[in-house]
């Protein structure tokens, strides 16, 4: 997920650079949600991933 997060903030670099403000605020906006997806998700495995020492 976090792959495609880059992918979409590339994407949206590239259009704006090339001057398609819509195109490249639409990618900018998919990839932040993706990343935020991807932190939240991350951070639950994090939690249900630990095992007690025991």
């Amino acid at each position: 997920m976090l792959y495609y997060a880059l992918v979409f903030f590339i994407v949206a670099i590239i259009a704006a650079v090339l001057g398609f403000s819509g195109i490249a605020g639409a990618a900018a906006g998919i990839a932040k949600i993706l990343f935020f997806v991807f932190l939240i998700l991350f951070v639950i495995s994090l939690l249900v991933g630990r095992r007690p020492l025991a």
